[in-house]
C-alpha cells in the first residue's frame, strides 16, 4: 500500500485529519474523560471491523489519534519503494558533514540497535521500531558553518497554522533563517542561535 499524499487525502474528504510527518493525525475535543473513553471504545469497534487500529492518546478533554498502515510504502518519483511504519509529530534533525560515519553512534544512543539506522528510509535516518524516541534525520552541514554538528527540532504542523506559529515565534524573539521553501519548510532560530524547522505537507493546501 502506498502512503497517501496530500492531494489524495484532500480528495478523500478527510477534513478532521492532517498529514504530519508520514502519518495522519486528528484531535477530537470531548466533554470529559468518560466521554473520551466511550469515544475510544467506538474507535476500537470500528478498528476491529477493519483489522486496523490507530495509536491513541487520551487526556481529560481530548483524544488524539495517529493512523498509519504497517505495510505503508513510501514511493519516490522514480518508483523506488521504502517501507515507512513509524510516525512522530516532532522529529530531530542533525546537520553533519558525514552522516554515514556518525549514524551508527546515534542508532546505539537512541535505540540500542544498529538495525535502527536506515530502517524504512532511503538514507541514514534513525527510526525506533517501538516509537520510544523521535526519528533522527541527517542534513548536510552548510558550507562555512563552524566545525561540529547542529541538532535541531523538526516540528510538523497542519499547513493552515504554519503562518500563525511562525509569526508567534518571531514575536517572541525568533529569527527567520531561511524561508525559501516556506510554508513547506521554514528554518528559525532563537536569540542564542538554536534552530528549529517548521514543516508542513502543502501538496493539498490552497491559499498558502
Amino acid at each position: 500500500m502506498d502512503i497517501l499524499r496530500g492531494d489524495e487525502i484532500a480528495a478523500a474528504h478527510l477534513s478532521d485529519w492532517r498529514k504530519l510527518a508520514q502519518g495522519l493525525h486528528a484531535r477530537f475535543l470531548l466533554d470529559d474523560f468518560a466521554a473520551g473513553a466511550q469515544f475510544l471504545a467506538a474507535v476500537a469497534d470500528a478498528g476491529a471491523s477493519l483489522a486496523h487500529h490507530p495509536r491513541v492518546s487520551l487526556v481529560a478533554d481530548a483524544v488524539d489519534l495517529t493512523l498509519i498502515s504497517q505495510d505503508a510504502v513510501y514511493r519516490e518519483a522514480d518508483g523506488t519503494e521504502h517501507v515507512v511504519a513509524w510516525v512522530t509529530q516532532i522529529e530531530l534533525g542533525l546537520d553533519a558533514a558525514d552522516s554515514a560515519r556518525i549514524a551508527p553512534v546515534w542508532a546505539q544512543l537512541l535505540t540500542g540497535s544498529a538495525e535502527a539506522q536506515g530502517h524504512g528510509s532511503p538514507s541514514d535516518e534513525i527510526r525506533d521500531v517501538r516509537g520510544r524516541v523521535p526519528n533522527l534525520w541527517f542534513g548536510d552541514r552548510a558550507e562555512g558553518d563552524a566545525p561540529g554538528t547542529r541538532l535541531h527540532l523538526e516540528i510538523y504542523l497542519a499547513p493552515e497554522v504554519v503562518r500563525a506559529r511562525i509569526d508567534a515565534a518571531v514575536a517572541a524573539g525568533a529569527e527567520i533563517v531561511d524561508d525559501s521553501d516556506s510554508p513547506g519548510l521554514t528554518v528559525l532560530a532563537d536569540q542564542e542561535g538554536n534552530r528549529a524547522v517548521i514543516c508542513a505537507d502543502v501538496s493539498a493546501a490552497t491559499g498558502l
